[in-house]
């Protein structure tokens, strides 16, 4: 019983993961008119948040060891939470450049320290349905979003909604922290007598960390999960811009199918584990790369405004196999005793593209035209395609 309510807490946690991650972006049309901020001003906002999260990822390893993963998971909805509810009452852009160091510092060091503890303790299913978990997450961020706005006209309740729910959760990670002391108590037995093991198998992994980059289509895996990670935010970060002041369509509508495009990812990665049984995970990259390359094409044309609905719904679920399936085919390519770095560095450059590319393609589009958008998004996907077939082939052997 203790491991089935500690893992409702997880996967509850990885819902309020996912609430944050596309708020600025539908927010930013309207907090950009009542300041009269430019566009790309949201950019440095992401790049602070992605900034800290790199921090605080990189910390992680430290910070389990020192506090635990119980008190880094309410410790950092506490942070979030916070910062959230201090965006909700800003005002002026100042404050959130500095409210947004404290919303990716948690946000970086949870997600890392929950992974960490669901690959350790639980089987790679649970893995799986979590991070679609964190899509519902990202689908109700935007529904909240839009909801709110409609009814009060205002973009800071929809923070203010998502502050008290990841306010409230940390206060019940908080009160069922003892439920952490007695999964690691069960647990512990066994741990001892992987300590000797683990010690050497650690040794070895940190005398093969200098050659990594020596082993063929190492790097070319890292770029494909830049560009990924580069497709997905910048349609969470500017997609909302585009279908206002392109398209022309109203706020709120914009943040509901923005939702709706983290919805295809989340519905996608459920069927995707369904999927899994009958093709391989170089096939699911390959289809989900040209759905999404499909769904793109089709968003830069002058269609109607049903049918960009369907586009971003497309995009989303032919993104939704990628990031999984890239992370579970690292150990056929590189070995099981690489993949445990080769993962760790392919999350970490993900996190530096994330904080670099969507925030440069803002300062284009903003010295150019919005329209150009989709065409981002296309050279993206296509250099995605490019790397990821470059190493489809490739099978480890000692």
């Amino acid at each position: 019983m203790i491991t089935v309510f500690l893992l409702a807490l997880i996967y509850l946690a990885f819902i309020s993961l996912g609430l944050p991650d596309s708020l600025i972006g539908v927010t930013w049309p309207a907090i950009r008119a009542e300041w009269g901020m430019p566009l790309d001003a949201a950019g440095l906002i992401t790049i602070i948040v992605s900034g800290n999260t790199i921090i605080s990822t990189l910390m992680s390893g430290y910070l389990i060891k020192k506090i635990g993963t119980g008190k880094i998971t309410y410790i950092s909805c506490f942070l979030t939470g916070g910062a959230l509810l201090g965006f909700s009452f800003s005002q002026s852009y100042f404050w959130l450049i500095i409210l947004a160091i404290p919303l990716g510092f948690g946000a970086g060091s949870v997600d890392a320290a929950l992974n960490n503890y669901v690959a350790l303790h639980f089987k790679a299913h649970h893995m799986n349905w979590l991070h679609s978990f964190w899509g519902i997450g990202a689908t109700l961020g935007p529904l909240i979003v839009s909801a709110t706005i409609s009814k009060t006209e205002s973009w800071r309740s929809g923070f203010r909604v998502i502050s008290i729910i990841q306010l409230s959760l940390a206060v019940v990670l908080l009160f069922s922290y003892p439920l952490w002391n007695m999964h690691q108590k069960q647990i512990d037995i066994e741990e001892k007598k992987k300590d000797k093991d683990q010690g050497d198998i650690d040794k070895n992994t940190e005398k093969k960390k200098k050659k990594i980059f020596r082993i063929r289509g190492v790097k070319a895996a890292i770029a494909t999960f830049i560009f990924y990670v580069a497709t997905e935010l910048s349609v969470g970060l500017w997609g909302s811009s585009f279908l206002v002041h392109v398209k022309n369509i109203s706020i709120e509508t914009a943040a509901t199918w923005i939702a709706m495009y983290y919805g295809g990812i989340t519905l996608g990665r459920f069927i995707s584990g369904f999927v899994s049984f009958k093709l391989k995970n170089t096939q699911m990259i390959r289809i989900g790369i040209l759905m999404a390359l499909t769904g793109t094409v089709l968003f830069s044309l002058p269609l109607p405004d049903f049918m960009l609905f369907i586009c971003l719904i497309l995009m989303g679920l032919g993104l939704a196999p990628i990031f999984p399936s890239m992370l579970h085919e690292t150990p056929r390519r590189f070995g099981k005793e690489y993949s445990q770095t080769i993962i760790g560095y392919q999350m970490g450059f993900g996190y530096i593209g994330s904080t670099f590319l969507p925030p440069l393609v803002g300062v284009i589009l903003e010295n150019t035209t919005m329209t150009l958008f989709p065409f981002f998004l296309i050279a993206f996907i296509i250099l995605m395609l490019f790397f990821s077939e470059s190493i489809r082939n490739i099978k480890y052997s000692k």
